[in-house]
Protein backbone atom coordinates (compact mmCIF):
# COMPACT_ATOMS: atom_id res chain seq x y z
CA UNK A 1 0.00 0.00 0.00
CA UNK A 2 1.03 3.63 -0.60
CA UNK A 3 1.75 6.04 2.41
CA UNK A 4 1.00 9.66 1.80
CA UNK A 5 3.18 11.53 4.49
CA UNK A 6 3.21 15.25 5.23
CA UNK A 7 4.89 18.17 7.25
CA UNK A 8 3.72 21.15 8.20
CA UNK A 9 5.25 24.13 10.31
CA UNK A 10 1.73 25.66 10.55
CA UNK A 11 2.65 28.41 13.08
CA UNK A 12 -1.02 27.84 15.40
CA UNK A 13 -2.82 24.95 14.38
CA UNK A 14 -6.22 26.69 16.08
CA UNK A 15 -5.11 30.28 14.18
CA UNK A 16 -5.09 28.41 10.91
CA UNK A 17 -7.79 25.41 11.28
CA UNK A 18 -9.75 26.56 7.93
CA UNK A 19 -5.79 26.56 6.51
CA UNK A 20 -5.32 22.68 7.70
CA UNK A 21 -9.04 21.94 6.16
CA UNK A 22 -7.98 22.95 2.89
CA UNK A 23 -5.03 21.31 2.93
CA UNK A 24 -6.50 17.87 3.94
CA UNK A 25 -9.29 18.38 1.90
CA UNK A 26 -6.72 19.29 -1.52
CA UNK A 27 -4.07 16.76 -0.93
CA UNK A 28 -5.70 13.95 1.26
CA UNK A 29 -2.40 12.87 3.31
CA UNK A 30 -2.96 10.13 5.61
CA UNK A 31 -0.70 11.25 7.72
CA UNK A 32 -0.43 14.64 8.96
CA UNK A 33 2.66 15.74 11.22
CA UNK A 34 2.64 19.35 12.64
CA UNK A 35 4.74 21.76 14.69
CA UNK A 36 4.55 24.94 16.00
CA UNK A 37 0.90 24.01 16.96
CA UNK A 38 1.25 26.69 20.44
CA UNK A 39 -1.70 25.33 22.19
CA UNK A 40 -1.73 22.60 25.10
CA UNK A 41 -2.84 18.89 24.75
CA UNK A 42 -6.56 19.75 25.81
CA UNK A 43 -6.76 22.53 23.61
CA UNK A 44 -5.69 20.68 20.88
CA UNK A 45 -8.78 20.84 18.26
CA UNK A 46 -9.70 17.17 18.02
CA UNK A 47 -13.17 17.02 16.64
CA UNK A 48 -11.97 19.43 13.50
CA UNK A 49 -9.57 16.75 12.91
CA UNK A 50 -11.64 13.79 13.55
CA UNK A 51 -14.82 15.16 11.14
CA UNK A 52 -12.13 15.14 8.64
CA UNK A 53 -11.51 11.46 8.97
CA UNK A 54 -7.85 11.87 11.25
CA UNK A 55 -9.28 10.05 14.24
CA UNK A 56 -5.89 9.06 15.59
CA UNK A 57 -3.84 11.82 17.22
CA UNK A 58 -0.88 12.36 19.08
CA UNK A 59 -0.26 15.52 20.23
CA UNK A 60 2.88 17.20 22.47
CA UNK A 61 1.50 20.37 23.44
CA UNK A 62 2.28 23.52 25.73
CA UNK A 63 0.83 26.77 26.36
CA UNK A 64 1.15 29.44 24.05
CA UNK A 65 5.00 27.95 22.16
CA UNK A 66 6.02 25.00 20.11
CA UNK A 67 4.12 22.05 20.51
CA UNK A 68 4.03 19.03 17.90
CA UNK A 69 1.08 16.98 16.76
CA UNK A 70 0.57 13.50 14.34
CA UNK A 71 -2.78 12.90 13.21
CA UNK A 72 -3.70 10.04 11.13
CA UNK A 73 -6.30 8.11 9.12
CA UNK A 74 -4.66 4.74 9.96
CA UNK A 75 -4.44 3.94 13.54
CA UNK A 76 -1.31 3.82 15.71
CA UNK A 77 0.54 0.81 17.30
CA UNK A 78 2.39 2.98 20.13
CA UNK A 79 3.00 7.02 20.66
CA UNK A 80 6.35 8.13 22.34
CA UNK A 81 7.88 11.31 22.58
CA UNK A 82 11.70 12.46 24.37
CA UNK A 83 12.41 15.37 25.82
CA UNK A 84 15.37 17.20 25.28
CA UNK A 85 17.77 19.40 26.83
CA UNK A 86 15.46 18.97 29.74
CA UNK A 87 13.39 22.12 29.31
CA UNK A 88 10.15 20.17 29.23
CA UNK A 89 9.98 22.25 25.59
CA UNK A 90 7.39 20.18 23.46
CA UNK A 91 9.46 19.53 20.66
CA UNK A 92 9.00 15.64 20.02
CA UNK A 93 6.57 13.63 19.00
CA UNK A 94 6.60 9.56 17.80
CA UNK A 95 4.00 7.30 16.09
CA UNK A 96 4.45 3.79 15.76
CA UNK A 97 2.47 2.23 12.26
CA UNK A 98 2.19 -1.62 11.87
CA UNK A 99 1.41 -3.18 8.37
CA UNK A 100 1.22 -7.14 9.17
CA UNK A 101 4.84 -8.14 10.57
CA UNK A 102 6.32 -4.50 9.64
CA UNK A 103 6.81 -1.69 11.26
CA UNK A 104 7.56 1.90 10.91
CA UNK A 105 7.96 4.63 13.29
CA UNK A 106 7.42 8.44 12.41
CA UNK A 107 9.38 11.03 14.06
CA UNK A 108 7.81 14.44 14.48
CA UNK A 109 10.96 16.99 15.61
CA UNK A 110 10.68 20.77 15.55
CA UNK A 111 14.31 21.83 16.19
CA UNK A 112 14.84 25.53 18.21
CA UNK A 113 15.27 28.26 16.08
CA UNK A 114 18.25 29.52 17.38
CA UNK A 115 17.91 33.38 17.73
CA UNK A 116 19.58 35.89 15.68
CA UNK A 117 23.18 35.53 16.52
CA UNK A 118 25.16 32.50 15.58
CA UNK A 119 27.36 32.45 18.71
CA UNK A 120 26.81 29.51 21.51
CA UNK A 121 28.52 31.84 23.83
CA UNK A 122 26.59 35.11 23.48
CA UNK A 123 23.03 33.62 22.35
CA UNK A 124 21.31 31.51 24.78
CA UNK A 125 19.21 30.43 22.29
CA UNK A 126 21.94 29.46 19.57
CA UNK A 127 23.22 27.36 22.38
CA UNK A 128 20.35 25.40 22.91
CA UNK A 129 19.98 24.72 19.22
CA UNK A 130 22.99 23.12 19.20
CA UNK A 131 22.41 21.23 22.56
CA UNK A 132 19.34 19.98 21.19
CA UNK A 133 20.86 18.54 17.94
CA UNK A 134 24.37 16.75 20.10
CA UNK A 135 21.36 15.38 22.42
CA UNK A 136 19.25 13.93 18.76
CA UNK A 137 21.81 12.42 17.79
CA UNK A 138 22.87 10.82 20.82
CA UNK A 139 19.34 9.57 21.41
CA UNK A 140 19.41 8.07 17.78
CA UNK A 141 22.73 6.48 18.78
CA UNK A 142 21.38 4.50 21.49
CA UNK A 143 19.27 1.17 21.05
CA UNK A 144 16.13 2.55 22.85
CA UNK A 145 16.21 5.93 21.04
CA UNK A 146 13.94 5.85 17.67
CA UNK A 147 14.81 1.99 17.84
CA UNK A 148 16.41 0.22 15.17
CA UNK A 149 12.96 -0.24 13.26
CA UNK A 150 12.57 1.14 9.66
CA UNK A 151 12.03 5.17 10.43
CA UNK A 152 11.24 8.57 9.13
CA UNK A 153 11.67 11.60 10.25
CA UNK A 154 10.18 14.96 9.65
CA UNK A 155 9.36 18.19 10.94
CA UNK A 156 10.81 21.66 11.16
CA UNK A 157 14.42 21.42 11.08
CA UNK A 158 14.97 25.11 10.52
CA UNK A 159 18.43 24.34 9.23
CA UNK A 160 18.87 25.16 5.89
CA UNK A 161 22.16 22.56 4.65
CA UNK A 162 22.76 22.63 0.90
CA UNK A 163 23.46 25.77 -1.21
CA UNK A 164 20.75 25.82 -2.96
CA UNK A 165 18.45 25.03 0.23
CA UNK A 166 18.61 29.45 0.94
CA UNK A 167 17.93 32.01 -1.73
CA UNK A 168 22.04 33.10 -1.36
CA UNK A 169 24.52 31.09 0.01
CA UNK A 170 26.99 33.95 -0.12
CA UNK A 171 24.59 35.91 2.16
CA UNK A 172 23.23 33.64 4.40
CA UNK A 173 26.39 31.42 5.32
CA UNK A 174 26.69 33.45 8.62
CA UNK A 175 22.96 33.73 9.47
CA UNK A 176 21.07 31.55 11.77
CA UNK A 177 19.69 28.67 10.11
CA UNK A 178 22.43 28.15 7.21
CA UNK A 179 25.56 28.43 9.61
CA UNK A 180 28.56 26.06 8.85
CA UNK A 181 28.39 25.12 12.64
CA UNK A 182 24.60 24.35 12.45
CA UNK A 183 25.39 22.29 9.49
CA UNK A 184 27.70 20.52 11.18
CA UNK A 185 25.29 19.53 14.10
CA UNK A 186 22.81 18.32 11.84
CA UNK A 187 25.23 16.53 9.53
CA UNK A 188 26.32 14.43 12.84
CA UNK A 189 22.43 13.79 13.66
CA UNK A 190 22.12 12.24 9.46
CA UNK A 191 25.11 10.06 10.33
CA UNK A 192 23.52 8.51 13.93
CA UNK A 193 21.03 6.41 11.89
CA UNK A 194 22.81 6.74 8.14
CA UNK A 195 19.57 8.85 6.83
CA UNK A 196 18.63 9.79 3.70
CA UNK A 197 17.41 13.31 2.72
CA UNK A 198 14.52 12.36 0.77
CA UNK A 199 13.61 15.75 -0.38
CA UNK A 200 16.88 15.85 -2.44
CA UNK A 201 17.00 12.23 -3.08
CA UNK A 202 13.45 13.76 -5.98
CA UNK A 203 14.85 17.45 -6.50
CA UNK A 204 18.76 17.14 -7.10
CA UNK A 205 20.68 19.22 -4.79
CA UNK A 206 21.96 21.32 -7.30
CA UNK A 207 18.10 22.91 -7.85
CA UNK A 208 16.70 25.52 -5.78
CA UNK A 209 14.35 24.09 -3.25
CA UNK A 210 12.41 26.09 -0.20
CA UNK A 211 9.56 25.46 2.35
CA UNK A 212 9.47 28.69 4.25
CA UNK A 213 9.41 32.71 3.32
CA UNK A 214 9.40 35.60 5.88
CA UNK A 215 6.64 37.19 6.54
CA UNK A 216 8.86 40.60 7.03
CA UNK A 217 9.01 40.21 3.01
CA UNK A 218 6.68 42.58 1.49
CA UNK A 219 5.92 40.23 -1.89
CA UNK A 220 6.82 36.88 -0.66
CA UNK A 221 6.40 35.33 -4.33
CA UNK A 222 8.34 38.18 -6.26
CA UNK A 223 11.21 38.04 -3.76
CA UNK A 224 11.65 34.24 -3.37
CA UNK A 225 14.05 34.59 -0.68
CA UNK A 226 13.27 31.57 0.81
CA UNK A 227 14.73 28.73 2.62
CA UNK A 228 14.36 24.78 3.07
CA UNK A 229 13.74 24.62 6.79
CA UNK A 230 11.52 21.75 6.60
CA UNK A 231 12.56 17.99 6.08
CA UNK A 232 11.93 14.15 5.58
CA UNK A 233 14.12 11.88 6.29
CA UNK A 234 14.12 8.05 5.96
CA UNK A 235 16.22 5.09 7.36
CA UNK A 236 17.96 3.83 4.50
CA UNK A 237 15.71 0.55 4.29
CA UNK A 238 13.12 2.59 3.85
CA UNK A 239 14.79 5.19 1.04
CA UNK A 240 14.07 3.35 -2.15
CA UNK A 241 10.58 3.18 -1.05
CA UNK A 242 9.41 6.32 -1.56
CA UNK A 243 7.83 7.02 -5.40
CA UNK A 244 6.77 10.84 -4.85
CA UNK A 245 7.72 13.94 -3.34
CA UNK A 246 5.49 17.74 -3.42
CA UNK A 247 6.28 20.85 -1.68
CA UNK A 248 3.02 22.46 -1.85
CA UNK A 249 4.22 26.23 -2.22
CA UNK A 250 0.68 27.38 -3.08
CA UNK A 251 -0.13 27.25 0.41
CA UNK A 252 2.35 29.88 1.52
CA UNK A 253 -0.37 32.21 -0.67
CA UNK A 254 -3.41 31.78 1.19
CA UNK A 255 -4.83 33.81 3.20
CA UNK A 256 -3.43 34.27 6.76
CA UNK A 257 -0.78 31.71 5.82
CA UNK A 258 1.92 30.06 7.98
CA UNK A 259 5.44 31.16 6.82
CA UNK A 260 6.25 27.18 5.89
CA UNK A 261 4.26 25.31 3.36
CA UNK A 262 3.77 21.79 3.48
CA UNK A 263 5.71 18.76 2.43
CA UNK A 264 4.37 15.65 0.91
CA UNK A 265 6.24 11.96 0.65
CA UNK A 266 4.50 8.98 -0.26
CA UNK A 267 6.08 5.83 0.76
CA UNK A 268 5.21 2.44 -0.85
CA UNK A 269 4.77 0.62 2.35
Amino acid sequence: MSLRIATWNINSVRLRIDQVRRFLRDAEPDILCLQEIKCRNDTFPEKAFRSMGYSHIAVNGQAGYHGVATVSRRPFAQTMSQDFCGKGDARHIAVRLDNGPEHLLIHNFYVPAGGDVPDPQSNEKFAHKLQFLNEMADWFETPGGGAKAPCIMVGDINIAPLENDVWSHRQLIRIVSHTPVEVDHLSRVQRSRDWVDVMRAHIPADQKLYTWWSYRARDWRAANKGRRLDHIWATPDLSGRFSALEVIEKARGWTRPSDHCPVIATLDW
